[in-house]
């Protein structure tokens, strides 16, 4: 299996990866065929385990790489890593405030440009967005592979951040389509919709990949500018999301969180 990723192009190796991420969103959205709701606890629990991992992967699997690319570039690898950063992060703030959307738990509090749009549509929208950076990290990843000294390691990391993400995809997924269900919408419409939030990130994860490996220059900042849309999606939706969907018991989105960092941190560590 490993050789058989090793022996396709970056972009083809980004789409095996995040066409993983994609099945594990469609797959916790299938849960909606099952359960009615989620427990407010569980769903703190699963928001919180979606930003553990995203922390720990914005570290090892992007921040890392992306300073050692650097010195070996022989620039000032904290200037680069930096601005990188900086600019995942003012992506996504524009993103935010371009992209019509509404957070699970707002009532009529609709962010970005005014539209029409229905609530559900809206809701999905703000999932949408913050799959974007996750998308793109996978990518950024296995194009950072195309060059490598040793492909097959390089490879087997990329493969833990697809692998990482597509875990806490899982939970996310269900944390779509269960409340789209309660929002009023029939099972396969819910599913429907909470399996469509993840289409985005097989095309952030094929563009990523194509860019880095074609202009090997910038991917120091491609790996600094997913981490840095991802730790933006973390602080300014996810953990308080976490709170708002357990506002007396908050203890549950922090272990939630600290569950996802660690298993992510194993995932980088065991196989990177």
């Amino acid at each position: 299996m490993l050789d058989w990723l090793v022996g396709l192009q970056p972009w083809q190796q980004a789409l095996v990866g995040t066409g993983f991420t994609y099945f594990m969103t469609a797959l916790g959205a299938a849960l909606v065929f099952f359960f009615k709701s989620i427990n407010r606890n569980v769903l703190s629990t699963m928001l919180g385990f979606a930003s553990g991992v995203m922390i720990a992967a914005s570290f090892w699997s992007l921040l890392d790489p992306a300073i050692e690319r650097a010195t070996e570039n022989g620039d000032i690898p904290w200037l680069v890593v930096s601005i990188g950063f900086a600019l995942g992060g003012l992506f996504l703030y524009a993103a935010d405030k371009i992209l019509p959307h509404m957070h699970f738990g707002q009532k009529n509090e609709v962010e970005g440009i005014p539209s029409h749009f229905k609530r559900t549509i809206l809701l999905v929208f703000s999932i949408t967005l913050h799959n974007i950076p996750e998308g793109l990290a996978v990518g950024v990843a296995f194009g950072a592979a195309a060059n490598a000294e040793d492909p097959r390691a390089a490879v087997l990391a990329a493969l833990s951040v697809a692998i990482g993400i597509g875990i806490q995809n899982f939970p996310e997924g269900a944390a779509v389509s269960i409340p789209l269900q309660q929002e009023g919408l029939s099972r396969p419409k819910a599913f429907f919709h909470g399996q469509a939030s993840g289409i985005v990130e097989p095309i952030a994860g094929v563009l990523g990949a194509l860019l880095v490996s074609k202009m090997e220059v910038i991917l120091p900042y491609a790996l600094a500018f997913a981490a840095g849309a991802m730790i933006y999606v973390v602080v300014e939706e996810l953990i308080p999301e976490a709170h708002l969907s357990s506002p007396t018991r908050r203890h549950f989105g922090v272990f939630g969180t600290m569950l996802g960092f660690v298993i992510m941190m194993i995932l980088d560590v065991a196989l990177g």
